[in-house]
């Protein structure tokens, strides 16, 4: 490109951004001449019981093993139970929007594509790149967390000895992890080959690990002891802050579920198949996370929990079983391959879809013609995540987390009212908006009146009640607005759900920690600056050729 139309174009920059930031695509676009950019089309062989697998197999391992053992010590005590309950809540509640949204635009893109239809390619883009991240660093986390228990299989305990610790690199950045290098190259290869194959790989590690679990839980049950709830300083040592705050780091375990709505373009029947598979898997996981957080608080009180590998420590120094140390850390090793399987399965697709919408080089887009995977995506985002886990240490990674997932599944719980309730060409948006404004506003001021002292119960309350009201009355006003309910599946008691989940993400975004905050702050404008330098000015290229050619088409069309 010349200097000259580097310049224009810069030039043109504000005009563009009008142009492009607010436009919308129809889901029927998103299903056909979106998704045609790829060429090759995925291939649909995936069925609900595999979507369940995908679901179930993408959560465990991720969350339970890396992140309970901190959160007990650290934040919750033996009431982790209490934050898996209120994230487990939330999780299914934003899977039903997300279960609607795969039924009405069954395309890979997920949270992306649902913003995208709905407020825009700004707004999609944010999201989307926002999923990205989280889903990069979680599985640099988890795959750091993979050399732990790898190596307390073999019984060694010393957290870095499987780790190549170099001098002159700044701490937390110098223990080389290679073990979680190669498992990230191993996975890649294997997902670049075939989606249906990776899903069977998936399924018999999720089978096993299920086996494992319940031998974690009747074992911990069994050694363990209901003193070590209330030992040393009670159920609750760090009050309710400490619960509500648990249940913001624990959200990370649910990390995953999402990538099971990326997979709607191979799944045979998405209609039947995404419900099912999405909520069903989050379910599952929320009974089996309550479970496990209880069996390991009975065997060890929580200020004697390892913060590293505290399953495998607890049945060593608690039970005295070396062997069932060993187990624990050989089942967590596969739960956690199958946990990155799926996670890398859905972020790939994220990026294909993004890279469809001309928002990033349209190369990551292409699917492979004979494996029907995206074979660049998949390899890009290898070699992200490798990078990741090989130089950064799991604590720095881990408080990058939890904070973009949870603002984007308020995003896509604030587009499922929108999408339900705005008839483009019918009714205007503005009572909407204006519902959605009100009820983030009153959700906020719940959850900041709880840091206020002496006025947290009124202001709890009011705000509570408020969020109630404005609720009930837009559920009263709306409903003669809207038409029926579609006819594939649908959220039901709408708009309760997508409100609590609005209101639930909310609350969990403002327990988070400041440093959350500063770094979230930084990735967010890096994503402003690469949509308004490179994002708007491809989209609109792109969409402007498009149009050119179609005139020319039309014109000989007319001369013929």
């Amino acid at each position: 490109m010349a200097l000259r139309d580097v310049l224009l174009s810069i030039a043109q920059t504000p005009h563009r951004l009008r142009r492009r930031a607010l436009v919308t695509w129809t889901p029927a676009q998103e299903m056909n001449e979106v998704r045609d950019r790829s060429g090759a089309r995925m291939k649909r062989r995936l069925e609900w019981y595999d979507l369940v697998a995908l679901g179930v197999g993408g959560m465990l391992g991720a969350g339970v093993f890396v992140t309970t053992g901190r959160v007990a010590r650290d934040t919750a005590g033996p009431a982790v139970l209490a934050s898996y309950v209120i994230a487990g809540v939330s999780a299914l509640l934003s899977s039903f929007c997300y279960a609607e949204f795969s039924v009405r635009v069954p395309v890979a893109g997920g949270a992306f594509s649902y913003l995208r239809v709905t407020f825009g390619e700004f707004v999609g883009f944010f999201g989307g790149a926002n999923i990205l991240m989280e889903y990069v660093l979680s599985n640099a986390a988890v795959a750091r967390s993979f050399t732990d228990y790898l190596a307390s299989t073999f019984g060694v305990r010393e957290p870095n000895a499987w780790r190549i610790v170099v001098d002159g690199i700044p701490e937390g950045y110098n223990a080389l992890d290679v073990p979680a290098v190669v498992l990230i190259v191993l996975i890649t290869v294997c997902l670049c080959y075939s989606t249906k194959e990776s899903s069977m790989l998936n399924m018999v590690l999720t089978v096993f690990h299920l086996l494992f679990f319940a031998f974690i839980i009747v074992a911990g049950l069994w050694n363990g002891s209901a003193r070590n709830l209330v030992r040393p300083h009670g159920l609750a040592p760090y009050g309710v802050r400490g619960v509500v705050d648990g249940a913001a780091i624990v959200y990370f375990s649910y990390i995953g579920y999402d990538s099971a709505s990326t997979m709607a373009e191979e799944i045979r029947d998405p209609a039947r198949a995404l419900p099912v598979g999405i909520a069903g898997s989050v379910l599952v996981v929320s009974a089996l996370y309550c479970l496990m957080s209880v069996a390991l608080c009975v065997m060890l009180p929580y200020n004697e929990i390892s913060e590293t590998a505290p399953f495998s420590s607890a049945f060593r120094e608690k039970a005295g079983w070396r062997w069932a140390s060993s187990v624990v850390g050989a089942g967590a090793s596969l739960g956690i391959v199958a946990s990155l399987l799926v996670a890398m399965l859905g972020q790939a697709r994220y990026l294909c879809v993004i890279a469809r919408a001309r928002l990033v080089p349209s190369w990551l887009a292409k699917v492979h013609p004979s494996t029907g995977t995206p074979m660049n995506a998949t390899i890009f985002l290898g070699f992200c995540t490798a990078t990741l886990a090989l130089f950064t240490e799991l604590q720095i990674v881990i408080e990058m987390i939890s904070i973009g997932t949870l603002l984007v599944f308020y995003l896509v719980a604030n587009a499922l009212i929108y999408h339900r309730y705005v008839k483009v060409g019918v009714n205007r948006p503005l009572h909407v908006l204006l519902f959605l404004l009100l009820l983030t506003l009153s959700s906020l001021g719940f959850s900041l009146s709880r840091k206020i002292d002496g006025w947290c119960k009124w202001g709890m309350a009011l705000f509570g009640l408020i969020s109630i009201a404005i609720t009930t009355i837009f559920h009263c006003t709306a409903r003669q607005d809207v038409a029926g309910p579609p006819s594939e599946w649908s959220v039901p008691l709408m708009p309760w759900p997508a409100a609590a989940s609005v209101f639930l993400n909310v609350f969990l975004i403002t327990t988070l920690k400041m440093r959350s905050y500063q770094r979230f702050g930084i990735w967010s404008l890096v994503i402003i600056v690469f949509y308004v330098c490179y994002g708007v000015h491809s989209t609109y290229s792109a969409e402007e050729n498009e149009v050119v050619n179609a005139m020319i088409h039309h014109s000989n069309l007319d001369i013929s």
